[in-house]
This record gives C-alpha cells, structure tokens and sequence, in this order.
C-alpha cells in the first residue's frame, strides 16, 4: 500500500512495459496497492474520490498473442493520476485502452514464471457515480450502475458476456460461487463496512480454494491467493480500510483519506 503524490511528468510516463504520454500538468495523489514488480495498481483511490479496482477475465479472444502494452493494473493507476470523477475515469481508461492496448504479463516473471497475460475488468465509483467497465483486447464495454454490481474473474455485463465470454472457462466452478456470494451480499441491502469485510474474509465460493478469500490449490499446490484488500466509504474525504495480505489473516488498518500521507509510504516512481 503506497501513497503516489501528485507529480509532473515531462513527455512520457513509463508503466510496466511501454511508455505512454504524460498527462498534461500534474497528476492526482492517490493511495493505491501495488504488486511489488510492476508500476501499475491493483485497486486504490484519488484525491478526487475516484476510487477504481480491477480483475482479470478471459474472452474469446486469446490475450497470449498480444505485445507488451498496458496491463490491467497500468490502467488503473493511470485513471487514478487523471480522473476527476468517476465517468471521467472511463473516458480516461477507454482512450488510453483504445490509444495503446493491452498485453503483457499480469503476473511476476523475474523468477522465471511463465508469462500470463490477461484482459481486465474494472469497477469504478465516486460518490454520486459507478461504472463496470470490461474489455477483450481493445474492444470495451461499459454498464451504468444503478443501484450495485460485483465483478469476478468473468464477463459480467449481459450483452458484452454473451459475445465474449470464455468459451472453455468453467466459470460455474471457479467464478460463480464466488460472485454469486458477493451478489447476495450486495442483494441484502444496509451494508456495512463490517458485513462487506466478513465477505472478504470469508471462504465461501467455490471447491478447492476457489473462495472470496481465495487460497486456490491445483495437485495439493497453492496457484492462487488473495493477497491484498481494500473497502472505501466514498465522499468528500474517503475513509480508507486495507488488508495488505489475505484478509482472513490479515486485520484491516483505516484512514481517512486526508491522514493517508502520514500512514503510507510514498513511491515516485
């Protein structure tokens, strides 16, 4: 978890694996979490009260063909660093999607992994705003929340779900559990900060693993784990909860976002 001052960057800014062009004048502090090998961020919120998360998804179209260009979690910082809002943040995330594409690995290499690219799927939120937005390389679609939406590692936005969706993806045991259980949650109305933490902590969902607070096994080997959370209660100052490792272990500190600054550490880079 890292505080990201604003900043003003001279011709580009280099993400993960491409550079891309500076915004103009300087960009939006923001709290994000960030994977240690990557520029990009996982989930955070700005100084504006945009707050936006990503997941990977799959599609018909088959990502390891694609060159390095931004990833999931590139496009998330960078709508944090410009995005005044939320519907300001999809204009942002879609254009730059549009302008360089996706590609590239999702995942840690430098110990040798294989490379695993993906698409992504993001929630976007202000206080008076949301937005789904999901994508299959360049090609986007993007849903209006009316009143709330959950998203998982598969195409949720009805129209977008039917032309895309993964066709060899066993979503009815890796994924479905999983969402449907954040669906129920969101369906029961009055939500709390402590009923949303409870969710996340939880391992309900699907066999082996494939929970909310995900310890996925393959052969008795652990592929995949939640490793960090994040709750905001949005408005003119955010508060702030974050988990940084899996959540059933993990308790959750809190802040209001004016308080970030003395909390985090800062990176610049």
């Amino acid at each position: 978890m890292r505080w990201n001052p604003s900043r003003r960057d001279s011709g580009t800014t280099r993400t993960t694996y491409i550079d891309v062009e500076a915004c103009a004048g300087d960009t939006i502090a923001c709290a994000v979490s960030m994977p240690d090998w990557c520029w990009g961020a996982e989930h955070g919120v700005n100084e504006a009260g945009v707050a936006i998360g990503n997941e990977t998804i799959y599609t018909t179209l088959d990502p390891r063909g694609a060159p390095d260009a931004l990833i999931g979690m590139d496009v998330v910082r960078l709508a944090l660093e410009r995005a005044t809002s939320a519907l300001n943040a999809v204009q942002v995330m879609s254009e730059l999607i549009t302008r360089y594409g996706q590609g590239g690995s999702g995942h840690d290499t430098r110990n040798g992994e294989r490379a695993r690219p993906y698409w992504s799927s993001f929630l976007i939120a202000d206080a008076h705003d949301a937005w789904v937005m999901e994508t299959s390389g360049t090609e986007i679609a993007t849903h209006q929340v009316t009143a709330t939406w959950a998203i998982s590692n598969r195409t949720t936005i009805p129209a977008f779900d039917a032309r895309h969706r993964h066709p060899q993806q066993p979503v009815e045991l890796l994924v479905d559990p999983r969402l449907n259980a954040s669906r129920a949650l969101l369906a029961a109305g009055s939500l709390t900060v402590e009923g949303v933490q409870e969710l996340l902590q939880s391992h309900v969902g699907g066999r082996d693993g494939w929970t909310v607070c995900m310890h996925a096994e393959v052969n008795g080997e652990c592929v995949e784990a939640t490793t960090a959370s994040m709750i905001v209660e949005l408005s003119d100052n955010p508060t702030v909860w974050w988990a940084q490792g899996s959540p059933c272990v993990t308790p959750y500190q809190s802040a209001r976002f004016n308080e970030l600054t003395n909390q985090l550490l800062s990176t610049t880079r």
